[in-house]
C-alpha cells in the first residue's frame, strides 16, 4: 500500500539552481528525442539557469533534491511576443523521462497543471505546445483535457522531430 501511494502521490516541487545538472540532463534528452535540429547546451543553459533562479521564468521539477536523475520537468519563461510589450509565461519544454512514463501519477499532467497554476499566480497568459511527431494524438488528448481546445497547429517542412539524435 505504501508504494502504490509513492507512485501515484507524485509532485511537481518549484526546481532550484541545486536541480541544474540533472535539470539539464533531462533537457538534453528531450532535445534528443523531440528536437529537429542540434541542441546547444551552453544556449539550453542560458535559458534553464534564470528560470533555476526565478529570474524570467520558473522550472517544475518530479524528483527529490539531490536524486540521480529526475522523473520529469517542465521550463517556462516570461517573454515578450514580437508584436507586444505585455509579458507571457512561454512554455520551452515539458518532459517525463521514459522510465516514468507508463508509471502511474500522471506526470505529463501535473507538469502541465504547474504551468497552468504558475501563469494564474503570475497573471499572465500561458503558452503552451505541442511539437512532436512521436504519440502526438495522445498529447494533444491531453492538452485538450488540460487546457481546452488549441489555437492552432505547427507544421515543420523539411524536418522531423526526434532525428537530431541520429544526424550524428
Amino acid at each position: 500500500m505504501l508504494e502504490e501511494k509513492q507512485m501515484t502521490d507524485i509532485r511537481v516541487r518549484v526546481g532550484t539552481p541545486e536541480d541544474v545538472h540533472q535539470f539539464m540532463d533531462l533537457c538534453l534528452q528531450g532535445s534528443e528525442e523531440n528536437g529537429f535540429v542540434q541542441p546547444d547546451p551552453q544556449k539550453l543553459l542560458a535559458e534553464v539557469w534564470p528560470a533555476l533562479n526565478r529570474d524570467g521564468g520558473i522550472c517544475g521539477v518530479i524528483g527529490a533534491p539531490g536524486a540521480d536523475h529526475f522523473e520529469g520537468g517542465i521550463l517556462l519563461r516570461t517573454c515578450k511576443l514580437w508584436y507586444s510589450d505585455q509579458l507571457v509565461l512561454e512554455e520551452r519544454g515539458v518532459f517525463v523521462h521514459p522510465e516514468y512514463r507508463s508509471a502511474k501519477g500522471g506526470r505529463a499532467r501535473k507538469l502541465c497543471e504547474f504551468a497552468k497554476a504558475a501563469a494564474a499566480k503570475l497573471e499572465m497568459p500561458l503558452m503552451i505546445g505541442i511539437l512532436s511527431n512521436s504519440r502526438t494524438e495522445g498529447k494533444v488528448r491531453l492538452y485538450e483535457r488540460i487546457f481546452g481546445k488549441p489555437s492552432g497547429a505547427y507544421w515543420l517542412c523539411g524536418a522531423e522531430t526526434g532525428v537530431t539524435n541520429k544526424a550524428t
